[in-house]
Protein backbone atom coordinates (compact mmCIF):
# COMPACT_ATOMS: atom_id res chain seq x y z
CA UNK A 1 0.00 0.00 0.00
CA UNK A 2 1.09 3.38 -1.31
CA UNK A 3 2.31 6.09 1.42
CA UNK A 4 -0.67 8.63 1.24
CA UNK A 5 -2.27 7.06 -1.14
CA UNK A 6 -6.68 6.61 -1.48
CA UNK A 7 -6.49 3.04 -0.41
CA UNK A 8 -4.28 4.64 2.51
CA UNK A 9 -6.45 6.90 3.61
CA UNK A 10 -9.05 4.84 2.93
CA UNK A 11 -7.58 2.05 5.28
CA UNK A 12 -7.32 4.71 7.96
CA UNK A 13 -10.64 5.78 8.38
CA UNK A 14 -11.86 2.25 8.21
CA UNK A 15 -9.65 2.48 11.34
CA UNK A 16 -10.69 5.68 13.35
CA UNK A 17 -14.15 4.83 12.82
CA UNK A 18 -13.84 0.99 14.27
CA UNK A 19 -11.81 2.62 16.70
CA UNK A 20 -14.35 5.12 17.84
CA UNK A 21 -17.58 2.52 17.63
CA UNK A 22 -15.81 -0.05 19.25
CA UNK A 23 -13.81 2.09 21.86
CA UNK A 24 -16.57 4.18 22.55
CA UNK A 25 -17.26 3.40 26.17
CA UNK A 26 -13.69 3.02 26.89
CA UNK A 27 -13.92 6.69 28.46
CA UNK A 28 -16.65 5.37 30.89
CA UNK A 29 -14.13 3.13 32.60
CA UNK A 30 -11.21 5.62 32.78
CA UNK A 31 -13.28 7.65 34.44
CA UNK A 32 -14.57 5.42 36.88
CA UNK A 33 -11.53 4.06 37.84
CA UNK A 34 -10.45 7.49 38.58
CA UNK A 35 -13.37 9.07 40.16
CA UNK A 36 -12.43 7.68 43.80
CA UNK A 37 -8.61 10.02 44.08
CA UNK A 38 -8.32 13.74 44.42
CA UNK A 39 -8.94 15.76 41.83
CA UNK A 40 -5.17 16.86 41.48
CA UNK A 41 -4.20 13.58 40.55
CA UNK A 42 -7.44 12.61 38.51
CA UNK A 43 -5.55 14.65 35.38
CA UNK A 44 -2.68 12.64 35.68
CA UNK A 45 -4.12 9.07 36.28
CA UNK A 46 -6.13 9.63 33.16
CA UNK A 47 -3.33 10.95 31.05
CA UNK A 48 -0.67 7.49 32.32
CA UNK A 49 -4.08 5.28 32.29
CA UNK A 50 -4.33 6.35 28.73
CA UNK A 51 -0.74 6.39 27.56
CA UNK A 52 -0.34 2.76 28.92
CA UNK A 53 -3.33 1.72 27.41
CA UNK A 54 -2.37 2.91 23.98
CA UNK A 55 1.36 1.05 24.29
CA UNK A 56 -0.41 -2.28 24.76
CA UNK A 57 -3.17 -1.58 22.50
CA UNK A 58 -0.47 -0.77 19.97
CA UNK A 59 1.72 -3.75 20.75
CA UNK A 60 -1.47 -5.94 20.76
CA UNK A 61 -2.56 -4.88 17.14
CA UNK A 62 1.15 -5.44 15.63
CA UNK A 63 0.90 -8.89 16.91
CA UNK A 64 -2.50 -10.10 15.43
CA UNK A 65 -1.19 -8.11 12.45
CA UNK A 66 1.79 -10.33 11.95
CA UNK A 67 -0.53 -13.69 13.04
CA UNK A 68 -2.85 -12.38 10.59
CA UNK A 69 0.14 -13.43 7.84
CA UNK A 70 -0.19 -16.93 8.74
CA UNK A 71 -2.27 -18.98 6.29
CA UNK A 72 -5.67 -20.14 7.34
CA UNK A 73 -5.97 -17.18 9.82
CA UNK A 74 -7.46 -13.92 7.80
CA UNK A 75 -10.21 -16.55 7.19
CA UNK A 76 -10.99 -17.31 10.71
CA UNK A 77 -10.24 -13.74 11.87
CA UNK A 78 -13.18 -12.61 9.09
CA UNK A 79 -15.83 -14.90 10.24
CA UNK A 80 -15.25 -13.40 14.18
CA UNK A 81 -15.18 -9.82 12.70
CA UNK A 82 -18.98 -10.51 11.45
CA UNK A 83 -19.77 -12.00 14.29
CA UNK A 84 -18.55 -9.25 15.98
CA UNK A 85 -20.11 -6.51 13.55
CA UNK A 86 -23.80 -9.05 14.41
CA UNK A 87 -22.75 -8.43 18.44
CA UNK A 88 -21.89 -4.66 18.11
CA UNK A 89 -25.33 -4.26 15.96
CA UNK A 90 -27.58 -6.56 18.38
CA UNK A 91 -26.10 -6.38 21.84
CA UNK A 92 -26.34 -4.00 24.70
CA UNK A 93 -22.75 -4.09 26.41
CA UNK A 94 -22.57 -3.73 29.57
CA UNK A 95 -18.91 -2.91 31.99
CA UNK A 96 -18.72 -2.99 35.67
CA UNK A 97 -14.78 -1.46 36.79
CA UNK A 98 -13.89 -0.53 40.38
CA UNK A 99 -12.56 2.61 40.82
CA UNK A 100 -9.13 3.05 42.28
CA UNK A 101 -8.42 4.19 45.95
CA UNK A 102 -4.86 5.11 44.89
CA UNK A 103 -2.69 6.50 42.09
CA UNK A 104 -1.47 3.25 40.80
CA UNK A 105 -4.17 1.07 41.33
CA UNK A 106 -6.18 3.33 39.14
CA UNK A 107 -3.95 3.14 36.50
CA UNK A 108 -3.58 -0.60 36.55
CA UNK A 109 -7.48 -0.65 36.11
CA UNK A 110 -7.34 1.53 33.54
CA UNK A 111 -4.78 -0.94 31.48
CA UNK A 112 -6.24 -3.81 32.24
CA UNK A 113 -9.96 -2.74 31.33
CA UNK A 114 -9.10 -1.09 28.26
CA UNK A 115 -6.86 -4.57 27.70
CA UNK A 116 -9.65 -6.89 28.08
CA UNK A 117 -12.76 -4.62 26.29
CA UNK A 118 -10.36 -3.92 23.09
CA UNK A 119 -9.95 -7.15 21.87
CA UNK A 120 -12.65 -6.91 18.93
CA UNK A 121 -11.13 -3.73 18.35
CA UNK A 122 -7.53 -4.81 18.19
CA UNK A 123 -8.14 -7.69 15.45
CA UNK A 124 -10.59 -5.29 13.57
CA UNK A 125 -7.94 -2.37 13.52
CA UNK A 126 -5.04 -5.42 12.52
CA UNK A 127 -7.78 -5.96 9.61
CA UNK A 128 -8.20 -2.91 7.99
CA UNK A 129 -4.47 -1.87 8.03
CA UNK A 130 -3.62 -4.51 5.78
CA UNK A 131 -0.45 -4.77 7.38
CA UNK A 132 0.98 -1.34 7.91
CA UNK A 133 2.24 -0.94 11.17
CA UNK A 134 1.95 2.58 10.07
CA UNK A 135 -1.73 2.82 10.05
CA UNK A 136 -2.15 0.99 13.36
CA UNK A 137 0.44 3.78 14.87
CA UNK A 138 -1.83 6.61 13.23
CA UNK A 139 -4.99 4.96 13.97
CA UNK A 140 -4.70 5.19 17.21
CA UNK A 141 -2.81 8.56 17.77
CA UNK A 142 -5.89 9.86 16.04
CA UNK A 143 -9.18 7.97 17.71
CA UNK A 144 -7.60 7.46 21.33
CA UNK A 145 -7.41 10.96 22.14
CA UNK A 146 -10.79 11.69 20.36
CA UNK A 147 -12.65 8.49 22.41
CA UNK A 148 -10.42 9.61 25.49
CA UNK A 149 -12.21 13.35 25.76
CA UNK A 150 -15.11 12.89 23.57
CA UNK A 151 -16.31 9.33 24.46
CA UNK A 152 -19.01 11.07 26.48
CA UNK A 153 -20.34 12.80 23.13
CA UNK A 154 -20.12 9.99 21.31
CA UNK A 155 -22.20 7.74 23.30
CA UNK A 156 -25.02 10.68 23.56
CA UNK A 157 -24.45 10.92 19.86
CA UNK A 158 -24.77 7.04 19.15
CA UNK A 159 -27.87 6.80 21.23
CA UNK A 160 -29.84 9.62 19.98
CA UNK A 161 -28.73 8.56 16.21
CA UNK A 162 -28.47 4.74 15.85
CA UNK A 163 -27.80 4.53 12.54
CA UNK A 164 -24.02 5.50 13.96
CA UNK A 165 -24.21 2.07 15.31
CA UNK A 166 -25.10 0.31 11.81
CA UNK A 167 -22.33 2.11 9.86
CA UNK A 168 -19.63 1.58 12.58
CA UNK A 169 -20.97 -2.30 12.12
CA UNK A 170 -21.48 -1.95 8.43
CA UNK A 171 -17.44 -0.79 8.20
CA UNK A 172 -16.41 -3.90 10.59
CA UNK A 173 -18.21 -6.59 8.15
CA UNK A 174 -16.83 -4.17 5.16
CA UNK A 175 -13.31 -5.00 6.94
CA UNK A 176 -14.04 -8.74 7.58
CA UNK A 177 -14.95 -9.34 4.16
CA UNK A 178 -11.42 -8.01 2.51
CA UNK A 179 -9.60 -10.08 5.22
CA UNK A 180 -11.59 -13.19 3.60
CA UNK A 181 -11.15 -12.27 0.05
CA UNK A 182 -7.55 -11.92 0.84
CA UNK A 183 -6.71 -15.30 2.99
CA UNK A 184 -4.25 -17.33 0.25
CA UNK A 185 -6.58 -20.61 0.94
CA UNK A 186 -9.40 -18.80 -1.21
CA UNK A 187 -7.75 -15.88 -2.86
CA UNK A 188 -8.36 -17.78 -6.26
CA UNK A 189 -12.07 -17.50 -5.75
CA UNK A 190 -11.84 -13.51 -5.48
CA UNK A 191 -9.56 -13.39 -8.34
CA UNK A 192 -11.89 -11.62 -10.26
CA UNK A 193 -12.28 -8.01 -8.90
CA UNK A 194 -15.97 -8.15 -9.33
CA UNK A 195 -16.24 -10.90 -7.86
CA UNK A 196 -14.95 -9.52 -4.47
CA UNK A 197 -16.80 -6.16 -4.89
CA UNK A 198 -20.28 -8.46 -5.20
CA UNK A 199 -18.94 -10.63 -2.32
CA UNK A 200 -18.39 -7.57 -0.26
CA UNK A 201 -21.33 -5.72 -1.03
CA UNK A 202 -23.87 -9.05 -0.37
CA UNK A 203 -22.63 -10.08 2.95
CA UNK A 204 -22.55 -6.67 4.34
CA UNK A 205 -26.05 -6.14 3.01
CA UNK A 206 -27.76 -9.20 4.24
CA UNK A 207 -25.40 -9.16 8.18
CA UNK A 208 -26.51 -5.04 8.35
CA UNK A 209 -30.10 -6.36 7.38
CA UNK A 210 -30.13 -9.38 9.62
CA UNK A 211 -29.07 -7.05 12.63
CA UNK A 212 -31.67 -4.35 11.64
CA UNK A 213 -34.56 -6.94 11.74
CA UNK A 214 -33.40 -8.24 15.34
CA UNK A 215 -33.15 -4.45 16.82
CA UNK A 216 -36.66 -3.79 15.16
CA UNK A 217 -38.25 -7.17 16.66
CA UNK A 218 -36.58 -6.34 20.09
CA UNK A 219 -38.44 -2.81 19.99
CA UNK A 220 -41.49 -4.15 19.26
CA UNK A 221 -41.28 -6.91 21.64
CA UNK A 222 -40.25 -4.19 24.44
CA UNK A 223 -43.10 -2.43 23.31
CA UNK A 224 -45.84 -5.24 23.65
CA UNK A 225 -44.56 -5.60 27.34
CA UNK A 226 -44.61 -2.25 28.22
CA UNK A 227 -48.49 -1.84 26.99
CA UNK A 228 -49.18 -5.09 28.41
CA UNK A 229 -47.40 -4.27 31.47
CA UNK A 230 -49.33 -1.04 32.05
Amino acid sequence: MDLFSMDFFTALLSIVVIDLVLAGDNAIVIGMAARNLPKDQQKKVILLGTVGAIVIRALATMIVVYLLKIPGLLLIGGIILLWIAYKLMTEEETHEVKSGYSFWAAIRTIIIADAAMGLDNVLAVAGAAHGSFLLVILGLLISIPIVVWGSTVILKFMEKYPIIILIGAAVVAWTATKMIAKEPLVKNIFADVWVQYAFEFIVVAVLISIGYLKIKRGKETNHEKEKSAS
